[in-house]
C-alpha cells in the first residue's frame, strides 16, 4: 500500500480504555507495518459530552504507550470553517435539506426519508439531512470481507448538521478524513454500518474512496462495549505493559517480548497479518 496515511480518531470523553487502546493499536500498528504515516486527530466537537483535561490526558497514554504519531494533532474545534464549506457544498448541490422532525416522529418513522418528514420546512431549529438519493449499501472490509448493511439503514438521509447547531460526526469524519489525505481507516466494528453513509459523503465531495478494517470489539461481563459511557476502567500510563499485552492479544498477536514497550511494539509491527485484501473473510448480512 505505496502511500499509507492511517490515523487514530479518539473524541475527549474521558480517559483511553481498554478497548480505545486496541483500537488505537490496530490502526498504529497497521500503519508501521506498511510503512505509513500515523495521524492523530481528537474529535472535538461535541462539547457537552467533553471532559475537561480528557485531550491532554489522551496525547499523554497514547505517549507513555509508545504509540507516537506523525505530524501535529488535528483538533476538530478548529475546523468549523472547513466544515461549513462542506455544508454549503452540499446545499449548492442540491444534496441537502432542513429537518425538524421530532424524536417521537423519527421513532414512529423507523427511518428518515424526505418523503416522509413531518416537519415545516420553514421550522427556525432544524438539523441538516443529506439526501442520500443513491444508497450504497455493500462495501468491501479487509478483515471481515464483503459486509452487507440492511438496506433500511443504508437508505436513510442521516444528519449532517445537527438541530443544535453542533457538526455532525459523518459530516466531520469525512470531511477530515479527506483533508488530511487518509488512505486506510482501522477502528472499532461498532462503525461498521455507518461506514455506508460516510462512503455516500465521500462520492458526494467526488473524493477516492478509502480502504477499512474493523476491529473485534472489547466487552465487559456483561456482553456489552467496553466504553467510556459504560465507565470502562481506564488504562494505567504508569504501567502500560500489561495493558498493551492485553490489547495485543485482543488483536490476535502475542506477547514475545515483553521487557518493554518499544520491545513488545516492534514484535507487533512484524506480527501483524491484515497485509492486503487476500485473508479469508466471512460475508456478514
Amino acid at each position: 500500500m505505496p502511500g499509507y496515511v492511517g490515523r487514530f480518531a479518539p473524541s475527549p470523553s474521558g480517559p483511553l480504555h481498554l478497548g480505545s487502546l486496541v483500537a488505537a493499536l490496530g490502526s498504529f500498528l497497521d500503519a508501521k507495518r506498511h510503512q505509513g504515516r500515523w495521524l492523530l486527530r481528537i474529535e472535538d466537537i461535541d462539547p457537552p459530552r467533553e471532559v475537561p483535561g480528557a485531550s491532554d490526558a489522551i496525547l499523554r497514554t497514547l505517549d507513555a504507550f509508545g504509540l507516537h504519531w506523525d505530524g501535529a494533532v488535528r483538533y476538530q474545534s478548529a475546523c468549523h470553517d472547513r466544515y461549513r464549506e462542506r455544508l454549503a457544498f452540499l446545499a449548492s448541490n442540491g444534496l441537502s435539506y432542513r429537518c425538524a422532525c421530532t424524536r417521537k416522529q423519527l421513532k414512529a418513522q423507523g427511518l428518515h426519508q424526505r418523503e416522509l418528514c413531518q416537519c415545516p420546512a420553514t421550522a427556525e431549529a432544524a438539523a441538516l439531512r443529506f439526501k442520500n438519493d443513491d444508497p450504497q449499501s455493500q462495501f468491501t472490509d479487509r478483515r471481515l470481507g464483503q459486509i452487507t448493511v440492511p438496506a433500511a439503514f443504508a437508505c436513510e438521509d442521516f444528519i449532517i448538521h445537527r438541530k443544535d447547531g453542533l457538526f455532525a460526526y459523518q459530516l466531520a469524519v469525512v470531511s477530515d478524513d479527506i483533508d488530511q489525505g487518509i488512505t486506510q481507516i482501522v477502528r472499532g466494528a461498532d462503525l461498521l454500518d455507518a461506514t455506508v453513509w460516510q462512503l455516500q459523503l465521500y462520492r458526494a465531495f467526488g473524493a477516492q474512496q478509502v480502504g477499512y478494517l474493523h476491529l473485534p470489539l472489547v466487552m465487559d461481563e456483561d456482553g456489552q462495549k467496553l466504553s467510556k459511557q459504560n465507565h470502562a476502567a481506564p488504562i494505567d500510563d504508569a504501567n502500560p505493559i500489561p495493558a498493551l499485552s492485553a490489547a495485543l492479544g485482543y488483536l490476535g498477536l502475542k506477547s514475545r517480548d515483553d521487557s518493554s514497550v518499544e520491545a513488545l511494539l516492534k514484535d507487533a509491527i512484524m506480527q501483524w497479518s491484515w497485509l492486503d485484501d487476500s485473508q479469508p473473510a466471512q460475508a456478514r448480512v
